[in-house]
């Protein structure tokens, strides 16, 4: 009888344990690319075994395993790729924005800049016909009576002073007087009584 042809049956638990062991860590490398996948974590040869908790020798050996981490790595580059375009889309659109609005500020800072040079104009124009209205004489005329309404305001503000200060002592004085009154009619009043 020949032994070789038929396979023993430890041989043959051994195999199975191993195909079961290799179904298992192919299963674990799934649901590592998976999870990866999910948290849109970087995918490597180095994360997926720590991740599926197998050596990067299993996954470098087993062609099924290889494609799939091969595959995940290009589909993980293309949507890392993707990302970083629309982010440079977006910061290239976002700064088109600022310069349309600084553009449009700019265009309304110089229409307000014009018609302000234009209002300054024509005040400047307003003030030089005030001028040539007035002549020499008129303006020493005006300026003397100022000088003369200023000291008149002086002397009334000193004027009301003095009527003020009158005014506060006649109030004292009244004060007294009703005072005095009063103290007066209760001595008459005491000395009707008695």
């Amino acid at each position: 009888m020949n032994t070789a042809a038929i396979p023993e049956p430890r041989t043959t638990a051994a195999l199975a344990a191993r195909r079961r062991s290799t179904k298992a860590a192919v299963e674990r490398v799934d649901e590592a690319l998976t999870r990866l996948r999910r948290e849109k974590a970087q995918i490597s040869v180095a994360a997926v075994a720590r991740r599926a908790n197998v050596s990067r020798t299993f996954l470098y050996d087993n062609a099924e395993v290889r494609a799939a981490v091969s595959a995940a790595m290009t589909e993980a580059g293309a949507r890392r790729a993707q990302t970083l375009a629309d982010q440079v889309t977006e910061h290239e659109a976002t700064w088109r924005q600022r310069a349309l609005n600084a553009e449009d500020a700019l265009k309304a800072a110089r229409a307000e800049i014009l018609a302000q040079r234009t209002r300054i104009g024509e005040l400047l124009g307003q003030v030089r016909d005030l001028e040539s209205e007035w002549t020499e004489e008129s303006i020493q005329r005006i300026t003397t009576e100022n000088i003369t309404l200023k000291q008149r305001v002086r002397q009334l503000t000193a004027e009301n002073r003095t009527l003020d200060e009158r005014l506060k002592a006649a109030r004292s004085n009244v004060r007294f007087q009703d005072r005095r009154m009063a103290d007066l009619e209760a001595q008459i009043a005491d000395s009707t009584v008695h």
